[in-house]
């Protein structure tokens, strides 16, 4: 047997809690998710967001041409290490957190309810943003797959909303559903970049292979900035990890040991394949190369080094990478506006879990809608799908996360030093503090070059920092008031309550 509290209410009544005994054999309550998704499970997830296909076809040609040229593998290698550092005090503190709300109860055990609701709407901002992003580059890339193959020749939205319908349907359904879809693209895709990899390597590149690619100087050359702006944007989503932890057989082992295969196997994924690009044009000449063909760079590579075929395998297959990124953002925002809800400080109706599926079902359709709003305000603007849609969002959802995991990295220190709820120098300290001393050093990186990753003008670039600062303040202000009221209100005799 075990307790169950409840909460009922008449018309005008305050709630009141009451505990009932129920059989121990009773599923899990009806708000809570479920699902058996195991480490695997989750690395698929979390690898999809990051969309390595889309990262070394898509963000490492504009890396190289604007950052600093063959120094990108070293750039990936940079980040995986602060992320992975991270990842220690991150993992270590998520056998306290196995909501579904990530970011947002990290903050909020550590920090306090209302900074946690300002990361939590962080959060959502940055996952709507590169989302939004996602479709633009989506169904760009959709066009020219059918311009290349005789396909109709259609207005971009159409594709973006084609897509949009084929996410809504997958993540309405159980996680496992969608893991499974995902857990297929993905190895597809990493099957291509390592054979892409391999050929190049094997047949040792342009020049012979060499590792100037590793040396600080390379690193240091050209816009180092810009270089990690686009690093860092490769890898969002590897943070997800702790968000299936409640669909989890094990939370308390199965995200620690996701998270590392994670970061771990996404930057050695990057830092091989990036080198292998920069040896196939040769290190002294992959930077103007880039300059000049900055979208099908890695396309010039597969078609040289495996043949036509592979680089139109290599085309299509970059349309799947993307739908298994927009798939596993799509999971990630429901589940956030579902653990919101949860708490209080969302609609009510977000709650909802679905029966059959024990899904966040209706979080999963609202954030659809709003998927469909966002580009479709894109889309009748008449904007361009990559230069505006792709840059602006991404540069937002950069930004947006890091300021997050700064928070979070706060988060995770004092919530060690307060409760002393686990003893490890490196766990509990000393690594946070560094992640979190590599993340700001990063951002203002970041910041400092953010019109040049939005692709935009000062102004535009000043609009969206504000639009980022404005939503963690106006939903951290909003919280405390809505906290209080709360507190008020339960201090508050029954009898006195309206």
């Amino acid at each position: 047997m075990q307790v169950e509290r409840r909460f009922i209410a008449g018309p005008g009544e305050r709630s009141i809690m009451v505990e009932q005994a129920v059989s121990s054999s009773v599923s899990a309550p009806p708000h809570r998710l479920r699902g058996s998704i195991g480490v695997s499970g989750i690395v698929f997830l979390v690898i999809a967001a990051a969309a390595p296909l889309t990262a070394v076809a898509g963000s490492l040609p504009v890396m190289i041409a604007l950052g600093n040229g063959a120094g990108a593998p070293l750039t990936y290698i940079v980040v995986a290490a602060v992320l992975l550092v991270f990842s220690v005090g991150y993992a270590t503190m998520s056998s306290a957190v196995t909501e579904t709300g990530a970011f947002y109860a990290y903050v909020t055990k550590g920090l306090g309810r209302a900074p946690g609701l300002g990361a939590a709407a962080l959060a959502l901002l940055a996952y709507t943003a590169v989302q939004a992003a996602i479709y633009g580059l989506a169904a760009s890339t959709m066009d020219a797959v059918m311009a290349r193959f005789g396909g109709p020749d259609l207005p971009w939205w159409v594709w973006a909303f084609a897509l949009m319908a084929l996410v809504a349907v997958l993540g309405y359904r159980s996680i496992d559903l969608g893991a499974k879809v995902l857990g297929v693209l993905l190895i597809a895709e990493i099957g291509l970049i390592v054979v892409l990899s391999g050929s190049i390597l094997g047949q040792g590149g342009a020049e012979g292979i060499e590792f100037s690619s590793f040396s600080p100087s390379s690193f240091f050359s050209g816009s180092p900035g810009i270089a990690l702006m686009f690093a860092v944007g490769s890898f969002i989503g590897f943070e997800a990890t702790a968000i299936y932890g409640e669909e989890t057989k094990n939370p308390r082992r199965t995200v620690p040991i996701a998270t590392y295969v994670a970061v771990i196997t996404i930057g050695v994924l990057y830092a091989i394949a990036s080198w292998a690009i920069v040896l196939a044009f040769g290190s002294d000449q992959v930077q103007a190369v880039a300059a000049e063909h900055t979208g099908d760079l890695t396309f010039i590579a597969a078609t040289e080094y495996l043949g036509s075929v592979t680089s139109d395998v290599m085309m299509v297959m970059l349309v799947t990478s993307l739908f298994a990124a927009l798939l596993a953002f799509h999971n990630a925002i429901s589940r956030y506006s579902h653990a919101l809800s949860r708490s209080g400080f969302a609609p009510r109706g977000l709650m909802g879990v679905h029966a059959r599926h024990g899904s966040p079902h209706v979080g999963s359709l609202v954030q659809t809608a709003t998927a469909f709003v966002l580009v479709g305000i894109f889309a009748v603007a008449g904007a361009d799908p990559v230069l505006e849609l792709f840059t602006w969002m991404a540069g937002v959802a950069t930004v947006s996360i890091l300021v997050v995991m700064v928070l979070t990295s706060i988060a995770i220190v004092v919530y060690f030093a307060r409760s002393g709820a686990d003893k490890r120098l490196w766990h509990s300290k000393i690594a946070p503090v560094l992640g979190g001393l590599g993340l700001c050093a990063i951002t203002a990186l970041v910041i400092a070059n953010f019109t040049t990753l939005i692709g935009g003008s000062r102004v535009l670039a000043n609009v969206f920092l504000a639009i980022i600062a404005g939503t963690f303040l106006l939903a951290s202000v909003t919280g405390h008031f809505v906290i209080r009221a709360r507190q008020r209100r339960d201090a508050t005799p029954i009898s006195q309550q309206p």
